[in-house]
């Protein structure tokens, strides 16, 4: 019997728009594991504004966490809530630039599909979160399907409220999964 690889299925998009709901769900569906999004730990604590050091320490972070959890997943399936990816669209938003290595590595460690979460949902307040208005939101999905599109990322967006948006990603990932015969 042939091994299959391991997909890697990212779920990304602007702040509250469900991405660790949508992850833990798809993980729970396809019984594999869900690598958790570092930032939030990483700043959890951070009483101060991030720096671009901070950004690489979650670029870094970030990578070591999901090869960590590489051997955990199951069902030839990797879910990851977010990826390294957000430290670009930050540090391009608060430093005008990202670090080479960032860049370096958006080639050289990719997703096979992306799921983009719509900016469909209420906003959930949080002290993580830094961008509530419609219009700041809006912006941001555009930069996502932006640098998806400069990947030339395989991605869809994902829509919907309640138990309509989780049947809607599993629906996206159960496509993708039967193109690539998983």
């Amino acid at each position: 019997m042939e091994d299959k690889p391991i997909m890697k299925i990212a779920v990304v998009g602007p702040e509250s728009t469900g991405k660790s709901n949508i992850s833990a769900y798809l993980a729970k569906a396809y019984e594999t594991v869900c690598v958790p999004e570092y930032s939030r730990e990483y700043c959890r604590n951070l009483n101060r504004a991030y720096t671009l050091q901070d950004e690489l320490n979650i670029f870094y972070g970030q990578i070591a966490l999901e090869s960590s959890l590489v051997p955990l997943a199951a069902n030839h399936l990797l879910i990851c809530d977010t990826t390294f990816l957000t430290v670009k669209v930050w540090c391009d938003y608060l430093f005008g630039d990202t670090p080479l290595e960032v860049k370096q590595a958006l080639n050289t460690h990719p997703y096979d599909f992306y799921l983009l979460m719509d900016i469909d949902l209420p906003w959930q307040d949080d002290p993580l979160r830094d961008f509530p208005e419609p219009e700041q939101r809006a912006h941001f999905l555009q930069v996502w399907k932006n640098e998806l599109s400069a990947l030339n990322a395989r991605y869809q967006l994902v829509t919907g409220l309640g138990e309509e948006r989780f049947l809607n990603a599993k629906k996206t990932v159960d496509s993708f999964l039967k193109s690539v015969g998983i």
